[in-house]
């Protein structure tokens, strides 16, 4: 098991339950969409399986390494250019600047942005913005791939270019959405979380199809 997480609970220090005691399993390799409307959880959960928040009540065992994209592409970019900034965790790490940008334009050639390497970061394109933080993830070879809400304001090319490299993919991921289209492109498995507690788990299709099932948790 790749994620195991274990009735964990985040309150917020306005008194927000974000989340209520949730449980759930993740094998390696497994595509699991995380399903729900805004405020229902799905950021905070991410959060806290990412290590960016700390944990108040449950448990979270993680058999390997994760990385979070954000939903606003801005929040994750930080250096000059792309190059420097897929690598900058390596270097971060430790790693030789020179084997750094190595790697950092291995992963950008097979992502198909090589081109981008020498741009400006901010200048980019949203869907650009987004690829180039996947990069900067994926440069660490991550065991699970969080995503929140990945094609928020990116146009239809820039989603569908998403949509298919995150499919052909051969890591977990754990997509935390409201694009329902997008969940049947990519997940097989799908997670409803509704005001910070599970109402539902199972095949995504399934899920899907069931129309009371998702006006209840406002997914109509």
């Amino acid at each position: 098991m790749l994620l195991e997480i274990k009735n964990l609970k985040y309150k917020y220090p306005d008194g927000n339950e974000a989340l209520k005691g949730v449980s759930l399993k993740i094998s390696h390799g497994e595509k699991v969409a995380l399903i729900g409307s805004n405020g229902s959880g799905k950021s905070t959960l991410l959060l806290q399986i990412a290590g960016a928040l700390k944990i108040q009540s449950g448990e979270i065992i993680l058999n390997g390494s994760s990385g979070l994209i954000l939903q606003d592409a801005d929040d994750q970019i930080l250096m000059p250019s792309v190059i420097e900034d897929v690598a900058f965790n390596l270097i971060a790490d430790g790693v030789n600047i020179n084997q750094a940008h190595e790697r950092a334009e291995k992963i950008l050639k097979e992502l198909e942005i090589e081109h981008l390497k020498n741009r400006v970061p901010h200048k980019l394109s949203g869907g650009e913005k987004k690829i180039v933080s996947l990069a900067g993830i994926l440069i660490n070879e991550p065991d699970l791939i969080l995503l929140d809400e990945p094609t928020a304001s990116l146009d239809l090319r820039a989603r569908k270019r998403l949509i298919n490299i995150l499919r052909d993919m051969d890591k977990a991921i754990l997509l935390a959405t409201h694009d329902l289209d997008m969940t049947l492109e990519i997940c097989t498995q799908a997670i409803i979380l509704n005001h910070g507690v599970f109402s539902a788990a199972g095949d995504l299709r399934t899920l899907l199809n069931d129309k009371n099932l998702l006006e209840l948790n406002g997914l109509a």
